[in-house]
Protein backbone atom coordinates (compact mmCIF):
# COMPACT_ATOMS: atom_id res chain seq x y z
CA UNK A 1 0.00 0.00 0.00
CA UNK A 2 1.40 3.40 -0.93
CA UNK A 3 2.08 6.14 1.63
CA UNK A 4 -0.77 8.27 0.26
CA UNK A 5 -3.17 5.35 0.65
CA UNK A 6 -2.17 4.93 4.31
CA UNK A 7 -2.82 8.62 4.95
CA UNK A 8 -6.18 8.44 3.22
CA UNK A 9 -7.15 5.37 5.21
CA UNK A 10 -6.19 7.07 8.48
CA UNK A 11 -8.25 10.11 7.60
CA UNK A 12 -11.20 7.86 6.74
CA UNK A 13 -11.03 6.08 10.10
CA UNK A 14 -10.12 8.99 12.34
CA UNK A 15 -13.66 9.31 13.67
CA UNK A 16 -13.49 5.70 14.84
CA UNK A 17 -9.88 4.88 15.66
CA UNK A 18 -6.74 7.01 15.69
CA UNK A 19 -3.83 5.87 13.48
CA UNK A 20 -1.78 5.08 16.56
CA UNK A 21 -4.43 2.58 17.66
CA UNK A 22 -6.04 4.72 20.42
CA UNK A 23 -9.81 5.02 20.55
CA UNK A 24 -11.05 8.51 19.70
CA UNK A 25 -12.09 10.53 22.73
CA UNK A 26 -15.78 10.37 23.62
CA UNK A 27 -17.09 13.95 23.54
CA UNK A 28 -19.50 13.02 26.35
CA UNK A 29 -16.71 13.36 28.92
CA UNK A 30 -16.09 17.01 28.10
CA UNK A 31 -19.84 17.67 27.97
CA UNK A 32 -20.34 16.04 31.38
CA UNK A 33 -17.46 18.09 32.80
CA UNK A 34 -19.10 21.28 31.54
CA UNK A 35 -22.47 20.50 33.12
CA UNK A 36 -20.79 19.64 36.42
CA UNK A 37 -18.79 22.88 36.28
CA UNK A 38 -22.07 24.76 35.98
CA UNK A 39 -23.51 22.72 38.82
CA UNK A 40 -20.53 23.52 41.06
CA UNK A 41 -20.81 27.23 40.30
CA UNK A 42 -24.50 27.11 41.25
CA UNK A 43 -23.64 25.50 44.60
CA UNK A 44 -21.12 28.23 45.42
CA UNK A 45 -23.46 31.00 44.21
CA UNK A 46 -26.37 29.51 46.19
CA UNK A 47 -28.33 29.70 42.93
CA UNK A 48 -31.13 27.13 43.10
CA UNK A 49 -32.46 27.93 39.61
CA UNK A 50 -29.05 27.53 37.99
CA UNK A 51 -28.55 24.28 39.89
CA UNK A 52 -31.90 22.95 38.67
CA UNK A 53 -30.96 23.75 35.06
CA UNK A 54 -28.14 21.19 35.35
CA UNK A 55 -30.54 18.38 36.28
CA UNK A 56 -32.13 17.17 39.48
CA UNK A 57 -32.39 19.74 42.20
CA UNK A 58 -32.33 17.09 44.93
CA UNK A 59 -29.86 17.84 47.69
CA UNK A 60 -29.40 21.53 46.96
CA UNK A 61 -31.26 22.70 50.05
CA UNK A 62 -29.35 20.20 52.22
CA UNK A 63 -26.21 22.27 51.54
CA UNK A 64 -27.77 25.65 52.21
CA UNK A 65 -26.23 26.27 55.64
CA UNK A 66 -22.82 24.72 54.94
CA UNK A 67 -20.10 27.44 54.73
CA UNK A 68 -18.31 26.53 51.52
CA UNK A 69 -15.15 28.23 50.31
CA UNK A 70 -14.69 25.88 47.34
CA UNK A 71 -16.67 23.22 45.47
CA UNK A 72 -15.65 21.58 42.20
CA UNK A 73 -15.91 18.33 40.26
CA UNK A 74 -13.34 16.50 38.17
CA UNK A 75 -14.64 13.82 35.82
CA UNK A 76 -12.42 10.75 35.98
CA UNK A 77 -14.31 8.47 33.62
CA UNK A 78 -17.63 8.22 31.78
CA UNK A 79 -19.39 4.94 31.07
CA UNK A 80 -21.94 5.29 28.30
CA UNK A 81 -24.69 2.94 29.46
CA UNK A 82 -26.74 3.81 26.36
CA UNK A 83 -26.88 6.41 23.61
CA UNK A 84 -28.57 8.86 25.94
CA UNK A 85 -27.53 7.68 29.43
CA UNK A 86 -24.18 7.66 31.19
CA UNK A 87 -22.55 7.06 34.56
CA UNK A 88 -19.59 9.22 35.52
CA UNK A 89 -16.93 8.54 38.14
CA UNK A 90 -16.23 11.95 39.64
CA UNK A 91 -13.89 13.46 42.21
CA UNK A 92 -15.60 16.09 44.35
CA UNK A 93 -13.28 18.66 45.93
CA UNK A 94 -14.64 21.03 48.54
CA UNK A 95 -13.39 23.22 51.37
CA UNK A 96 -15.15 24.58 54.44
CA UNK A 97 -14.54 28.29 54.84
CA UNK A 98 -12.32 29.16 57.78
CA UNK A 99 -11.62 25.55 58.76
CA UNK A 100 -10.03 23.51 55.96
CA UNK A 101 -6.43 24.26 54.99
CA UNK A 102 -6.94 22.51 51.69
CA UNK A 103 -9.68 20.76 49.73
CA UNK A 104 -11.30 17.56 50.93
CA UNK A 105 -11.72 15.01 48.14
CA UNK A 106 -14.51 12.48 47.80
CA UNK A 107 -15.25 9.87 45.14
CA UNK A 108 -18.75 10.32 43.73
CA UNK A 109 -20.94 8.57 41.18
CA UNK A 110 -23.05 10.79 38.92
CA UNK A 111 -25.76 9.38 36.64
CA UNK A 112 -26.82 11.47 33.66
CA UNK A 113 -29.16 11.41 30.72
CA UNK A 114 -30.08 13.56 27.74
CA UNK A 115 -33.10 14.06 25.52
CA UNK A 116 -31.89 12.56 22.27
CA UNK A 117 -28.41 12.50 20.70
CA UNK A 118 -28.36 16.27 20.21
CA UNK A 119 -29.63 17.08 23.71
CA UNK A 120 -27.55 18.39 26.60
CA UNK A 121 -26.53 16.09 29.40
CA UNK A 122 -28.26 16.62 32.73
CA UNK A 123 -27.72 15.09 36.18
CA UNK A 124 -30.24 12.46 37.30
CA UNK A 125 -28.50 11.60 40.60
CA UNK A 126 -25.28 12.09 42.53
CA UNK A 127 -24.02 10.07 45.47
CA UNK A 128 -20.96 8.46 47.04
CA UNK A 129 -19.01 6.01 44.92
CA UNK A 130 -19.06 2.38 45.91
CA UNK A 131 -17.24 1.76 49.20
CA UNK A 132 -16.95 5.52 49.82
CA UNK A 133 -18.45 7.31 52.77
CA UNK A 134 -21.43 9.59 52.50
CA UNK A 135 -21.31 13.30 53.24
CA UNK A 136 -23.63 14.94 55.79
CA UNK A 137 -25.72 16.50 53.02
CA UNK A 138 -26.30 13.04 51.55
CA UNK A 139 -28.17 12.21 54.78
CA UNK A 140 -30.46 15.22 54.95
CA UNK A 141 -30.57 18.95 55.57
CA UNK A 142 -27.44 20.07 57.41
CA UNK A 143 -27.83 22.41 60.37
CA UNK A 144 -24.75 24.39 61.32
CA UNK A 145 -23.80 25.73 64.75
CA UNK A 146 -20.67 27.86 65.14
CA UNK A 147 -18.66 27.96 68.32
CA UNK A 148 -15.68 30.05 69.28
CA UNK A 149 -13.26 27.32 68.16
CA UNK A 150 -15.63 24.90 66.44
CA UNK A 151 -17.97 24.28 63.57
CA UNK A 152 -20.67 21.65 64.17
CA UNK A 153 -22.58 20.14 61.24
CA UNK A 154 -25.58 18.07 62.25
CA UNK A 155 -28.34 16.10 60.57
CA UNK A 156 -31.49 15.09 62.41
CA UNK A 157 -30.36 16.82 65.61
CA UNK A 158 -31.89 19.71 67.52
CA UNK A 159 -30.17 23.08 67.59
CA UNK A 160 -29.79 22.73 71.36
CA UNK A 161 -28.01 19.40 71.02
CA UNK A 162 -25.63 20.79 68.42
CA UNK A 163 -24.92 23.79 70.62
CA UNK A 164 -23.95 21.36 73.38
CA UNK A 165 -21.36 19.74 71.09
CA UNK A 166 -20.00 23.17 70.16
CA UNK A 167 -19.63 24.10 73.84
CA UNK A 168 -17.72 20.89 74.56
CA UNK A 169 -15.47 21.41 71.54
CA UNK A 170 -14.84 25.01 72.56
CA UNK A 171 -13.56 23.78 75.92
CA UNK A 172 -11.54 21.00 74.30
CA UNK A 173 -9.52 23.23 71.98
CA UNK A 174 -7.83 25.37 74.66
CA UNK A 175 -7.33 22.29 76.85
CA UNK A 176 -5.47 20.56 74.04
CA UNK A 177 -3.48 23.70 73.23
CA UNK A 178 -2.35 23.79 76.88
CA UNK A 179 -1.13 20.19 76.65
CA UNK A 180 0.28 20.03 73.11
CA UNK A 181 3.02 22.54 72.33
CA UNK A 182 2.96 21.94 68.59
CA UNK A 183 1.58 24.25 65.92
CA UNK A 184 -2.01 23.51 64.91
CA UNK A 185 -5.13 25.32 63.68
CA UNK A 186 -6.83 25.46 67.10
CA UNK A 187 -10.26 24.83 65.65
CA UNK A 188 -12.26 21.69 64.89
CA UNK A 189 -15.11 20.49 62.71
CA UNK A 190 -17.58 18.12 64.39
CA UNK A 191 -20.08 16.03 62.41
CA UNK A 192 -23.14 14.80 64.29
CA UNK A 193 -25.36 12.41 62.31
CA UNK A 194 -28.76 11.25 63.47
CA UNK A 195 -27.69 7.80 64.68
CA UNK A 196 -25.01 5.10 64.76
CA UNK A 197 -26.11 4.08 61.26
CA UNK A 198 -25.58 7.65 60.11
CA UNK A 199 -22.08 7.67 61.59
CA UNK A 200 -21.25 4.40 59.83
CA UNK A 201 -22.58 5.85 56.58
CA UNK A 202 -20.24 8.83 56.86
CA UNK A 203 -17.33 6.45 57.39
CA UNK A 204 -18.37 4.00 54.66
CA UNK A 205 -18.28 1.08 57.10
CA UNK A 206 -20.77 -1.30 58.75
CA UNK A 207 -22.50 0.03 61.85
CA UNK A 208 -21.24 -2.98 63.80
CA UNK A 209 -17.68 -1.62 63.49
CA UNK A 210 -18.52 1.41 65.65
CA UNK A 211 -21.13 0.18 68.09
CA UNK A 212 -20.07 1.43 71.52
CA UNK A 213 -17.51 3.85 70.02
CA UNK A 214 -18.49 7.39 71.03
CA UNK A 215 -16.54 9.25 68.33
CA UNK A 216 -13.73 8.93 65.80
CA UNK A 217 -11.52 11.40 63.97
CA UNK A 218 -10.79 11.11 60.27
CA UNK A 219 -7.85 12.66 58.44
CA UNK A 220 -4.66 11.85 56.58
CA UNK A 221 -1.50 11.29 58.61
CA UNK A 222 2.00 12.15 57.56
CA UNK A 223 2.59 15.88 57.54
CA UNK A 224 0.60 19.09 57.35
CA UNK A 225 0.49 19.08 53.54
CA UNK A 226 -1.28 15.72 53.59
CA UNK A 227 -3.70 16.69 56.34
CA UNK A 228 -5.82 19.51 54.90
CA UNK A 229 -8.89 18.75 56.99
CA UNK A 230 -9.93 16.59 59.93
CA UNK A 231 -13.46 15.66 60.96
CA UNK A 232 -14.56 14.53 64.39
CA UNK A 233 -17.50 12.20 63.74
CA UNK A 234 -19.80 11.46 66.67
CA UNK A 235 -21.84 8.34 67.34
CA UNK A 236 -24.80 10.01 69.08
CA UNK A 237 -26.14 6.67 70.36
CA UNK A 238 -22.99 5.86 72.37
CA UNK A 239 -22.07 9.46 73.13
CA UNK A 240 -25.45 10.12 74.65
CA UNK A 241 -24.87 7.44 77.28
CA UNK A 242 -21.85 9.25 78.70
CA UNK A 243 -21.88 11.57 81.68
CA UNK A 244 -20.73 15.17 81.43
CA UNK A 245 -17.08 14.33 82.21
CA UNK A 246 -17.08 11.42 79.78
CA UNK A 247 -18.44 13.62 76.99
CA UNK A 248 -15.75 16.21 77.61
CA UNK A 249 -12.98 13.62 77.73
CA UNK A 250 -14.12 12.14 74.41
CA UNK A 251 -14.24 15.50 72.62
CA UNK A 252 -10.86 16.49 74.07
CA UNK A 253 -9.40 13.10 73.05
CA UNK A 254 -10.61 13.52 69.47
CA UNK A 255 -9.48 17.14 69.34
CA UNK A 256 -6.02 15.95 70.36
CA UNK A 257 -5.91 13.78 67.25
CA UNK A 258 -6.61 16.90 65.18
CA UNK A 259 -3.85 18.84 66.95
CA UNK A 260 -1.22 16.10 66.61
CA UNK A 261 -2.17 15.05 63.06
CA UNK A 262 0.82 16.67 61.35
CA UNK A 263 3.21 14.82 63.69
CA UNK A 264 1.41 11.48 63.50
CA UNK A 265 2.81 9.18 60.80
CA UNK A 266 3.03 5.53 59.88
CA UNK A 267 5.88 5.34 62.41
CA UNK A 268 3.58 6.24 65.32
CA UNK A 269 2.24 3.18 67.19
CA UNK A 270 -1.36 3.29 68.36
CA UNK A 271 -0.39 2.97 72.02
CA UNK A 272 1.29 6.36 71.64
CA UNK A 273 -1.28 8.19 69.49
CA UNK A 274 -4.29 6.88 71.43
CA UNK A 275 -2.50 7.02 74.76
CA UNK A 276 -1.47 10.64 74.23
CA UNK A 277 -5.03 11.59 73.22
CA UNK A 278 -6.36 9.99 76.41
CA UNK A 279 -3.65 11.68 78.45
CA UNK A 280 -4.71 15.08 77.11
CA UNK A 281 -8.36 14.14 77.60
CA UNK A 282 -7.96 13.23 81.27
CA UNK A 283 -5.35 15.89 82.05
CA UNK A 284 -6.70 18.19 84.72
CA UNK A 285 -9.85 16.08 85.20
CA UNK A 286 -8.85 14.81 88.66
CA UNK A 287 -9.56 11.22 87.65
CA UNK A 288 -7.27 8.68 89.30
CA UNK A 289 -5.84 5.71 87.38
CA UNK A 290 -8.23 3.37 89.20
CA UNK A 291 -11.18 5.51 88.07
CA UNK A 292 -10.01 6.07 84.51
CA UNK A 293 -8.52 2.61 83.88
CA UNK A 294 -10.80 0.09 85.63
CA UNK A 295 -10.07 -2.81 83.25
CA UNK A 296 -6.32 -2.48 83.68
CA UNK A 297 -6.73 -2.05 87.42
CA UNK A 298 -8.74 -5.26 87.60
CA UNK A 299 -6.19 -7.18 85.53
CA UNK A 300 -3.27 -6.04 87.70
CA UNK A 301 -5.10 -6.82 90.94
CA UNK A 302 -5.85 -10.31 89.61
CA UNK A 303 -2.19 -10.90 88.81
CA UNK A 304 -2.59 -10.47 85.03
CA UNK A 305 0.06 -7.80 84.56
CA UNK A 306 0.58 -7.28 80.80
CA UNK A 307 3.90 -8.47 79.45
CA UNK A 308 4.30 -5.57 77.07
CA UNK A 309 2.79 -2.40 75.67
CA UNK A 310 -0.42 -2.75 73.61
CA UNK A 311 0.05 -3.67 69.96
CA UNK A 312 -1.80 -2.01 67.09
CA UNK A 313 -3.93 -5.14 66.75
CA UNK A 314 -5.16 -4.67 70.33
CA UNK A 315 -6.89 -1.45 69.25
CA UNK A 316 -9.10 -3.08 66.59
CA UNK A 317 -12.74 -2.03 66.95
CA UNK A 318 -13.76 -5.66 66.48
CA UNK A 319 -11.60 -6.80 69.39
CA UNK A 320 -13.01 -7.99 72.69
CA UNK A 321 -14.43 -4.98 74.56
CA UNK A 322 -12.34 -5.64 77.70
CA UNK A 323 -9.20 -6.14 75.63
CA UNK A 324 -9.87 -2.91 73.74
CA UNK A 325 -10.37 -1.03 77.00
CA UNK A 326 -7.09 -2.37 78.39
CA UNK A 327 -5.29 -1.30 75.20
CA UNK A 328 -6.48 2.29 75.54
CA UNK A 329 -5.81 2.31 79.28
CA UNK A 330 -2.35 0.83 78.81
CA UNK A 331 -1.42 3.46 76.24
CA UNK A 332 -2.77 6.22 78.47
CA UNK A 333 -0.78 4.97 81.46
CA UNK A 334 2.40 4.79 79.37
CA UNK A 335 2.01 8.43 78.34
CA UNK A 336 1.04 9.41 81.87
CA UNK A 337 4.21 7.74 83.12
CA UNK A 338 6.34 9.72 80.67
CA UNK A 339 4.69 12.95 81.80
CA UNK A 340 5.18 12.02 85.47
CA UNK A 341 8.76 10.76 85.26
CA UNK A 342 10.28 12.77 82.40
CA UNK A 343 7.95 15.78 82.21
CA UNK A 344 5.20 16.94 79.85
CA UNK A 345 7.64 18.70 77.51
CA UNK A 346 9.54 15.44 77.03
CA UNK A 347 6.28 13.63 76.30
CA UNK A 348 5.53 16.08 73.49
CA UNK A 349 9.09 15.87 72.19
CA UNK A 350 8.97 12.06 72.26
CA UNK A 351 5.71 12.06 70.28
CA UNK A 352 7.21 14.29 67.60
CA UNK A 353 10.46 12.34 67.49
CA UNK A 354 8.66 9.06 66.83
CA UNK A 355 6.54 10.61 64.07
CA UNK A 356 9.60 12.16 62.41
CA UNK A 357 10.74 8.72 61.23
CA UNK A 358 9.84 7.48 57.76
CA UNK A 359 8.54 4.12 58.95
CA UNK A 360 7.81 2.10 62.06
CA UNK A 361 11.05 0.12 62.25
CA UNK A 362 13.34 1.67 64.82
CA UNK A 363 11.20 4.79 65.37
CA UNK A 364 10.25 4.15 68.99
CA UNK A 365 13.67 2.78 69.87
CA UNK A 366 15.45 5.81 68.43
CA UNK A 367 13.08 8.33 70.06
CA UNK A 368 13.36 6.61 73.44
CA UNK A 369 17.13 6.80 73.22
CA UNK A 370 17.28 10.43 71.99
CA UNK A 371 14.50 11.97 74.08
CA UNK A 372 14.05 9.74 77.13
CA UNK A 373 17.51 8.23 77.42
CA UNK A 374 16.15 4.71 77.75
CA UNK A 375 15.50 1.52 75.78
CA UNK A 376 12.21 -0.22 74.93
CA UNK A 377 13.10 -3.03 77.33
CA UNK A 378 13.80 -0.66 80.20
CA UNK A 379 10.75 1.45 79.35
CA UNK A 380 8.49 -1.60 79.37
CA UNK A 381 9.90 -2.75 82.73
CA UNK A 382 9.31 0.73 84.19
CA UNK A 383 5.76 0.77 82.76
CA UNK A 384 4.94 -2.59 84.35
CA UNK A 385 6.30 -1.36 87.69
CA UNK A 386 4.27 1.84 87.26
CA UNK A 387 1.12 -0.27 86.86
CA UNK A 388 1.92 -2.22 90.02
CA UNK A 389 2.51 0.96 92.00
CA UNK A 390 -0.75 2.56 90.82
CA UNK A 391 -3.03 -0.46 91.31
CA UNK A 392 -1.52 -2.82 93.92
Amino acid sequence: MSGSSVVALCLLLVSLVACGGRTAADPARAEVQRVLDRRAAAVLDRDRAAYARTGTGAGFDNLGAVPLAAWSYRVRDVDRTGDDTATAGVELRYRLEGYDRGPVTAARTVRLSRDGPEGRWSVDSEGPAKESGRKPWDQGAVEVVRGTHSLVLGVGQSTGALRGYADLADRAVPAVSDAWDGDWARRVVVLVPESLEGMAGLLGSPASSYRGIAAVTTGETGGRERAPADRIIVNPDAYGLLGSLGKQVVLTHETTHVATRADTTAATPLWLSEGYADWAGYRGSGRTPAQAAPEMAGAVLEGRLPAGLPTDEDFGFTADADQLARAYEGGWLACRMIADQWGEDRLDAFYRAVGAHDDRAGAVESAMDEVLGTTPEDFTARWREYLRAEFD
